[in-house]
């Protein structure tokens, strides 16, 4: 990655911004948006927008040790500013490291389109009831495949439903439809590129408890993969794989 990307909880905190015009004035809107105090050069502040993208100024700020945007200057920018789909508490933030707002904005209307006006509102209900669904599977791993059933394509939960959130309290009471023992699935790949996995090799990547796979598998397919699923390298397919979701990840023979 070029970038980390994080969300940083600016509420009450200063952050200083320069320039003047719309840009300046749509870096303001964002700001307050997200609780920040600005102030100006002179102050103090971890963090600085420089919304006519001056190169004396950002150069004075980044002396101080201050991490600054500078727009439209990306070799000036310590930090960019992404699109935006919020769907508080849910945000979605778009980059591309400066290259092109354009198509950042391009994917934000997009993506707008797919996600229910009520998905925050699935993500709060899941928060209150966070005790209880602790208490409903008190193991970990089968909490979790528990909640990746609910929130799967098609599951009672599914984020794309408008009305996934009305359904938290029957989803905690219904069965453990599917959880009850560990199943394993094959992906042989095709491609050393990850941006060449199909669709269902990229769903089980992000849903697997743990994946075996030969020493030839490239570390870009792995890291494809939930950061916290178990990697173990195998010469062979598993016999006893484990509970929760397994996935055996081989190269597939070049002619």
């Amino acid at each position: 990655m070029h970038s980390l990307p994080v969300f940083l909880r600016l509420q009450g905190r200063a952050v200083i911004l320069t320039g003047e015009g719309e840009a300046a004035a749509a870096k303001r809107r964002l700001l307050e948006r997200a609780g920040a105090r600005i102030v100006g050069e002179e102050a103090e502040a971890a963090l600085a927008i420089v919304a006519d993208g001056d190169e004396a100024v950002a150069a004075r700020l980044r002396a101080r040790g201050i991490l600054v945007n500078a727009t439209d200057r990306a070799d000036l920018c310590d930090f960019t500013l992404p699109a935006i789909v919020d769907r508080d508490p849910v945000l979605i933030a778009i980059g591309t490291g400066g290259a092109s707002a354009g198509l950042a904005k391009a994917l934000r209307q997009r993506i707008e389109t797919m996600l229910p006006a009520r998905l925050g509102a699935l993500a709060a209900a899941l928060y209150r009831a966070r005790d209880a669904i602790r208490a409903r599977w008190p193991d970990a791993g089968a909490r979790r495949r528990a909640i990746d059933a609910g929130l799967g394509a098609g599951g009672v939960l599914d984020p794309l439903r408008e009305d996934a959130a009305d359904a938290v309290p029957s989803w905690l009471a219904g069965e453990e439809a599917g959880l009850d023992g560990g199943r394993l699935a094959a992906i042989r790949l095709a491609s050393a590129d990850p941006d060449e996995l199909t669709l269902r090799a990229t769903r089980l990547l992000g849903e697997a408890d743990r994946i075996y796979h030969r020493g030839d598998v490239p570390r870009a397919i792995l890291d494809r993969a939930r950061a916290d699923a178990a990697r173990v390298v195998a010469d062979h397919k598993p016999d006893r794989p484990g509970a929760g979701l397994s996935l055996w990840l081989e190269m597939a023979e070049r002619g």
